[in-house]
């Protein structure tokens, strides 16, 4: 599905500025720190953090985003390592990373959510940061991005129990206009996660 729909995109699907929530949180990208950006689609993310000097691994399950990926990279002369793989081929190595991001991941069901949750988890360094943007249920109506689906979205009280013991930096539902490509575009239900690793 989603080589299909980017193939089928008229240049980069979400545009290529990153999402809002970086750019808004930018005191956690901190040059020299290593970062995994998951299922990271065409490199808009990865690549922001890139040019704030992070060490920075992407993957994504599409050969178009990641080709789309690399031409970016070059084009603003910053290097990521972007690599094809799924959620289930990745090698979660553990305690491997300062920081995990992931933007709008919202194709995963709720069992797939846990284990990639569990995965992120696993990934990071103890004391790294987690990043997690994307939809509450109030999106589905909005119909301006995202699955219609009310169970893959996120609410505080989801995310403060996968993330219990952990220490929340931010946690945060809002509103917005959301302009990203043609993937996202209007008015949009969202949900801001940051999270540290005890």
């Amino acid at each position: 599905m989603w080589e299909e729909r980017y193939q089928a995109a008229q240049g980069y699907h979400f545009g290529t500025d990153p999402a809002g929530f970086l750019t808004e949180n930018p005191g956690w990208l901190v040059e020299g720190l290593s970062a995994l950006a998951v299922a990271d689609g065409e490199g808009r993310n990865s690549i922001h953090m890139a040019e704030r000097g992070m060490k920075v691994t992407a993957f994504d399950i599409s050969p178009t985003a990641i080709g789309r990926a690399h031409e970016l990279a070059k084009d603003r002369g910053v290097t990521v390592d972007a690599s094809l793989s799924d959620l289930d081929s990745w090698d979660w190595r553990e305690n491997t990373y300062d920081m995990v991001v992931a933007i709008f991941i919202q194709f995963l069901s709720p069992d797939e959510r846990s284990t990639v949750f569990a995965n992120m988890k696993k990934t990071l360094k103890p004391g790294g940061v987690l990043m997690l943007h994307g939809y509450r249920p109030e999106q589905i109506p909005l119909g301006t991005g995202g699955p219609k689906v009310p169970e893959n979205m996120y609410t505080q009280d989801l995310l403060r129990a996968e993330f219990a013991g952990w220490k929340i930096q931010r946690l945060a539902a809002y509103e917005r206009d959301v302009q990203e490509g043609r993937g996202h575009s209007g008015k949009s239900a969202l949900i801001d996660l940051i999270v540290r690793k005890p």
